[in-house]
């Protein structure tokens, strides 16, 4: 599943909500997608507190005459350390799509994560750095009780801030083991890149960014078909508000 974790998207420990929304291109790349919605909505919210922190977003995509899917994570960290760099991962996450032109639908079915992460960030927060190894345990199948599977996943989540924080580079990269696909690993990643207007502008709490994801997957985008043997590399145009 896709683990966003700890996506240093926020503007500063204060601000660590945001809503995006993106404007998904897949449909006009391949023949394969045209079923793909187009709208996607994200909220995402990082809190840090004395004992480690929590991450949660939800992911909501739409076709013209309602929603088309729904995916969500949750992540706590506990703090191991006393610098706070090594922490104890666990997380969950969950969700549903489907395609409109073949009515075909998949669920992002329970999967359950734990392991260790190590954390970095620079003095100011404008660099972020993180890695976890987790140990993975989710479901496949459309009978989900009747076919556990046991999994490796490795996760790297960056976010750098330039230019007096005009501007904005963050995202993650996800790599599990699954005997289901071709080459037996699945990966997927989202880097994201952001023109802060409310640096550019100098106004303070208008707190709107515009820029771009590009999701790139291997074997993990499902196409009209039911088909996820596939890599895509697949671009949004993307608008974000910071609270």
């Amino acid at each position: 599943m896709i683990c966003a974790l700890f996506l240093a998207t926020m503007t500063s420990l204060a601000q660590n909500v945001n809503v995006q929304l993106h404007y998904d291109l897949g449909h006009n790349l391949s023949d394969n997608l045209s079923g793909r919605p187009s709208v996607t909505t994200t909220v995402e919210l990082f809190k840090p507190d004395q004992w480690g922190s929590t991450f949660l977003f939800t992911d909501l995509d739409y076709y013209h005459d309602g929603v088309a899917g729904a995916y969500w994570e949750f992540a706590r960290e506990f703090n191991v350390s006393s610098n706070k760099r090594w922490a104890a991962h666990v997380e969950y996450d969950g969700g549903l799509t489907s395609s409109k032109e073949t009515q075909y639908s998949t669920r992002f079915q329970h999967a359950f994560l734990a392991g260790p992460a190590w954390n970095w960030a620079s003095s100011d927060f404008n660099k972020t750095f993180s890695l976890q190894a987790l140990y993975k345990y989710y479901f496949k199948g459309q009978n989900p009780w009747n076919r556990p599977f046991n999994s490796f996943q490795a996760t790297a989540v960056w976010g750098i801030h330039f230019a007096d924080r005009r501007f904005s580079f963050s995202g993650f990269i996800d790599c599990w083991y699954d005997n289901s696909v071709s080459g037996n690993w699945i990966t997927i990643a989202e880097p994201q890149f952001w023109f802060n207007l409310w640096a550019l502008l100098g106004r303070e709490g208008f707190n709107l960014s515009l820029g771009t994801e590009v999701e790139i997957s291997n074997n993990f985008v499902f196409d009209d078909l039911g088909r996820n043997n596939r890599f895509y590399a697949i671009p949004t145009i993307a608008a974000k508000w910071s609270f």
